[in-house]
């Protein structure tokens, strides 16, 4: 359990620093809704007939004048795209540094298997984006009774679900990748979270696109789709986490006989 602590003690300062920013990202916007909440009505209207680029972002199907709407659009994209790049960030860096910083040498030096740094890595990468998830649940509670809304805690509680697995499957295929690199590669992780959202705008725009749905963990937290359906896509999700085993398997198989430098 020592790397697990070491893990976590390393990377207090950016779980700090995300959770600060996205925590509070989330309230401002939560606290402002009494303020435009009556002008938003309108503003739905308005982007219900832009088209496809209502289409893109799910805006055709949300009322932005009901708290729910208004949440899973602005704050929505604040947790689903900021918690990726964060998951993203932790994903890609996990195994990646050890080489690239030049403790790789010292760490295997230690009675400990590749497999247990492996495990112990993953541990730390999944109770930091709980930690991050935790914060700003709790900061979005808080915001919601200042403020006096009282959203369905149902799809409240859904929407957060779907955020949670887009990040854990987004640090786990950065986690396959990570393995297989050897200088940090924090612009392939940042580059893979961008990559999974404008793969989902794009299969928004037309149903001849709609399988891209499949590819990206957006595809099953879009919070339109979860708030208009009261439910998670379970398709999407199942293949999404499909795709998190098969980089986790892919990290697992490649380290342990990684010749590393």
């Amino acid at each position: 359990m020592t790397l697990l602590r070491h893990e976590l003690r390393q990377g207090r300062i950016s779980l700090c620093i995300w959770t600060a920013i996205i925590a509070s990202m989330t309230a401002l916007c939560i606290l402002i809704y009494p303020e435009i909440g009556s002008q938003m009505s309108a503003v739905s209207g308005m982007f219900s007939d832009m088209g496809v680029f209502s289409a893109a972002f799910g805006m055709d199907k949300l009322n932005f004048g009901e708290f729910l709407g208004f949440f899973g659009v602005e704050c929505g994209n604040i947790l689903g795209l900021g918690g990726a790049f964060f998951a993203a960030l932790l994903g890609i860096q996990a195994l990646a540094k050890e080489e690239k910083d030049g403790t790789a040498e010292f760490l295997l030096t230690h009675p400990v298997s590749r497999s247990g740094i492996l495990l112990q890595k993953l541990s730390a990468l999944f109770i930091q984006i709980v930690i991050l998830n935790l914060a700003v649940i709790a900061v979005t509670l808080l915001s919601v009774t200042a403020i006096g809304e009282q959203p369905d805690p149902g799809t409240l509680s859904l929407l957060f679900l779907a955020y949670f697995l887009l990040q854990l499957e987004t640090a786990a295929v950065c986690f396959g990748i990570s393995a297989f690199i050897r200088n940090g590669g924090t612009s392939i992780g940042l580059g893979m979270a961008a990559l999974f959202y404008f793969v989902n705008i794009i299969a928004n725009l037309t149903q001849k696109a709609k399988f891209l749905k499949y590819v990206t963990p957006f595809g099953y937290a879009e919070s339109a789709d979860i708030i208009t359906g009261k439910t998670i896509n379970g398709p999407y999700l199942a293949v999404g986490m499909a795709f998190a085993l098969l980089g986790t398997a892919a990290a697992f198989f490649w380290y342990r006989r990684k010749d590393i430098r």
